[in-house]
């Protein structure tokens, strides 16, 4: 019989004899909390260093000291349930992996406090960059990054302290309302003024469509009133509930919508189904949002299409120049039946 001679396995113990520390200080290297030790960086690297030379199994943290880049990309989004936000995900991914580097994806709800959480979770993994995806305060999780070195980008919503890549919702939201208008004029003989329904007040994209969408109104010679702008959320009950009393306030007669995401789109089929609106007497509509199947909901509806794959080869020429300094893009929008 050929007898095998069994390699000892280096421990912990082995380890902090080689470099002259404690047991305890190497196993905080080893398992990445050394920091919150305050363990200097060069006894870290040196045991780390060490480990590797002893073929220590090293876990990510501690393999990271000595790579100094994880090639980890963090993205944080709202939502999952629209087209728009899934589109993004996917083209993030895929680009990602394209240039080596592993995503990591998570969806906080619009939650602000969520938002915060799912960030320090990525610092965690020290992932060279953030991207905030329609973050509710976008400039308080670039702040958080900075703390630890972490360039940060944000997407879909601008911020302050970080460059930032947008659809034009201006441009996108006035150029809309115009095509709702020609489709007024085809079904009632003459433009009339609008409904906006969906968004909130305190986001900037809602409040550019809002701008839009007045000026719009300001070119054909019609006023908005203020009871017409529906910002109430997202949710589809709230747009739903938002007309239900609109329309129970005994307010004029609704002759076209402007709907803010296909979101709010749902629960605006659902009113207009409950109120007698289906078929010919549909009303005019424009959604700025997107979705292949709106096409079987009767007459023509104006959608407006972010252009995801532009937004996000702008995020990366901004990555793969390593650029951090503070800029907006605004990226027009494509527009469909």
């Amino acid at each position: 019989m050929i007898q095998r001679k069994q390699v000892k396995k280096t421990t912990i113990y082995d380890l902090a004899e080689l470099t002259g520390a404690s047991a305890s200080a190497v196993s905080s290297v080893l398992n990445g909390s050394w920091k919150k030790r305050r363990i200097s960086a060069k006894l870290a690297e040196k045991i780390t260093r060490i480990a590797e030379e002893q073929g220590y199994a090293l876990n990510k943290p501690a393999s990271l000291l000595r790579s100094k880049k994880s090639k980890i990309i963090g993205m944080i989004v709202p939502k999952y349930d629209n087209r728009y936000f899934g589109s993004i995900v996917e083209r993030f991914e895929s680009m990602a992996r394209e240039r080596g580097l592993f995503p990591i994806i998570t969806c906080t709800q619009r939650e602000p406090a969520l938002e915060v959480e799912a960030a320090s979770a990525m610092l965690s993994y020290q992932v060279d960059w953030m991207i905030s995806t329609g973050a509710t305060d976008p400039d308080k999780i670039t702040d958080i990054c900075a703390q630890a070195g972490v360039p940060t980008l944000n997407l879909d919503l601008p911020g302050r302290h970080a460059p930032s890549v947008i659809s034009d919702n201006y441009g996108g939201a006035k150029e809309l309302t115009h095509r709702i208008f020609k489709s007024c004029e085809r079904r009632l003989g003459s433009a009339q003024s609008l409904v906006f329904v969906g968004g909130r007040r305190t986001d900037h994209n809602t409040l550019e469509r809002l701008r839009g969408f007045t000026d719009a109104h300001k070119e054909r010679g019609l006023e908005v009133a203020e009871s017409r702008l529906l910002a109430c959320g997202y949710a589809p009950e709230k747009s739903e509930q938002a007309l239900k009393e609109y329309v129970g306030q005994g307010e004029r007669p609704i002759a076209g919508l402007f709907v803010n995401s296909t979101i709010s789109l749902e629960g605006v089929m659902r009113w207009m189904l409950m109120s007698g609106y289906t078929g010919e007497k549909q009303l005019a509509m424009g959604c700025f949002d997107w979705d292949p199947f709106v096409a079987l909901l009767g007459y023509d509806i104006e959608m407006v299409r972010q252009d995801v794959p532009a937004m996000l080869d702008a995020i990366f020429k901004i990555i793969d120049a390593g650029a951090t300094d503070k800029q907006l893009i605004e990226i027009p929008p494509l527009f469909t039946r």
